[in-house]
């Protein structure tokens, strides 16, 4: 159960806050600049306004995950942390006597209460809406592009995945006293998950009654790490892997396990929109809903920056329609004929080479020179692959030795953006695709979007709106500073 009505705190520290808490705190200063009732409003359908038991206040819920994303700690080090650091009692509006939570309800938080909610838009857009009120977005541009994170659960079995967290508990523990080696359980033999699981679990027990070594830091880590992969594992034995995540490619030579976060970003660095997908997706087919995300979030454009990716025809004609600049160079394979949508391959710009529905990458490519055509570009895939490929059916025709798949390159209807990338103009506004670029670095190095937080597409969702939510702010809060 929730209430409606705020209660008035009547703690007799809260004047300790004054003297820990400078003004020019960030977590004071986002206190100050936003109001987090909007959250409030949003989550109350999914409590119960006059029955059972009372809740922890969903705005203090929501700022704890905020915490988790500005500071980059996992549940049980970000509760750890609230009980004695007092910038962090300030920002959950706790008083500096009150108890915290249980890091368990973080878990539950996520599932129950932000299930089926667009938190990923809604964020962004609050944010937009603070700048937009503070007089700070001036630019009429954007810049696209999208960055990966590996999954939480690599392409490896729940076996050597549980043993790779459970070595790096006992490599930190050795570190400290060699003699612990004697204490831990024996080695599993079998190929059981469950025994794994089991000897995971013999392992932080063995710890736990060490309080000496448990409390150490390098310790601590790495054992909160294992804790909750066996809490995941024990509720979910039958995952072999992130069941959502997908192979995307780098380059030709390199590929990742994981998600792809498409995102758009102002000149003033505030991101304006973001969509999240599985990581073998094309970046330029987000294009058009990541500039339509952005004006509905009250951004005009007049400018649209980005890399090879977006320059496919489709994108072309609709950034013409409404009048916008696509400052995108064009890639030699941009049109692909007159397919169905449903017979379409994926083109990954970063690797050169298209990608079938099975996520199966082109291993060679011919250029064809045609009369009284234009040129096209001939892509080769393993055949081998396509024989046993459960989407053979309609693609593979059987017993044929070879898969090809081809593409026009150039048609006409890119002489115009051929003509504006030669242009100064264009020149000038690519310089600034960089941005992004360092958008994207912070992300990762800074807030720990480099790795999923948790299993699944809806938990990347989650991970993203609170993380772009907290670096947007940050962003703000910089802009304010500077006036």
């Amino acid at each position: 159960m929730i209430s409606d009505q705020k209660t008035l705190n009547l703690s007799p520290y809260l004047a300790i806050y004054d003297i820990v808490v400078p003004k020019d705190n960030m977590l004071r200063q986002i206190n100050e600049l936003v109001d987090f009732t909007f959250i409030l409003e949003e989550l109350k359908t999914k409590y119960c306004l006059d029955n059972g038991r009372n809740a922890v206040p969903p705005i203090r819920m929501f700022k704890y995950l905020l915490l988790k994303s500005i500071f980059d700690l996992s549940d049980v080090d970000v509760v750890e942390r609230s009980k004695y650091d007092m910038s962090f009692k300030y920002f959950l509006e706790m008083s500096p006597e009150d108890s915290v939570i249980d890091s368990s309800s973080l878990t539950k938080f996520r599932k129950l209460r932000l299930q089926d909610l667009d938190l990923l838009d809604m964020l962004i857009n609050k944010t937009v809406e603070i700048a937009l009120q503070k007089e700070i977005i001036k630019s009429k541009s954007v810049i696209v592009d999208s960055t990966h994170t590996k999954a939480r659960y690599i392409q490896k079995s729940p076996k050597e995945f549980l043993q790779e967290k459970s070595k790096n508990v006992r490599k930190a523990v050795y570190r400290i006293d060699e003699s612990m080696k004697a204490k831990f359980p024996p080695k599993t033999t079998s190929n059981e998950v469950k025994d794994e699981l089991n000897y995971c679990k013999g392992v932080i027990t063995v710890i736990e009654k060490e309080p000496q070594i448990a409390k150490i830091p390098a310790v601590k880590e790495k054992l909160n790490v294992l804790k909750e992969v066996v809490e995941d594992f024990s509720e979910h034995l039958s995952y072999s892997t992130d069941s959502d995540a997908r192979v995307g490619h780098k380059t030709e030579d390199s590929s990742f396990f994981g998600y792809k976060s498409h995102i758009a970003m102002n000149d003033e660095r505030i991101i304006t929109a973001a969509i999240i997908t599985t990581g073998e997706k094309n970046d330029g087919k987000y294009l058009q809903e990541l500039i339509e995300k952005s004006e509905q979030a009250g951004i005009e454009i007049d400018v649209v920056i980005g890399d090879t990716a977006y320059s496919e025809k489709d994108n072309l004609i609709y950034t013409k329609e409404k009048n916008m600049a696509l400052v995108s160079k064009l890639h030699p394979v941009t049109s692909r004929g007159t397919r169905n949508k449903k017979d379409e391959f994926e083109f990954n710009k970063d690797a050169g080479m298209f990608v079938c529905p099975a996520g199966h990458m082109a291993i060679n490519k011919k250029f064809e020179n045609r009369k009284d055509k234009n040129p096209r570009m001939k892509y080769l895939f393993d055949v081998n692959k396509c024989k046993i490929c459960p989407f053979r059916k309609g693609c593979y025709k059987e017993g044929a030795k070879t898969k090809t798949y081809h593409v026009t390159i150039k048609s006409t209807e890119h002489t115009d953006q051929q003509a504006f990338q030669n242009s100064e103009e264009f020149k000038e506004l690519a310089s600034t695709r960089y941005k992004i670029e360092a958008k994207n670095s912070e992300l990762k190095h800074r807030h720990g979007y480099d790795v999923a937080a948790s299993t699944g597409l809806f938990g990347m969702q989650i991970q993203a709106a609170t993380t772009i939510f907290a670096v947007n702010l940050k962003r703000i809060l910089k802009l304010i500073n500077e006036k």
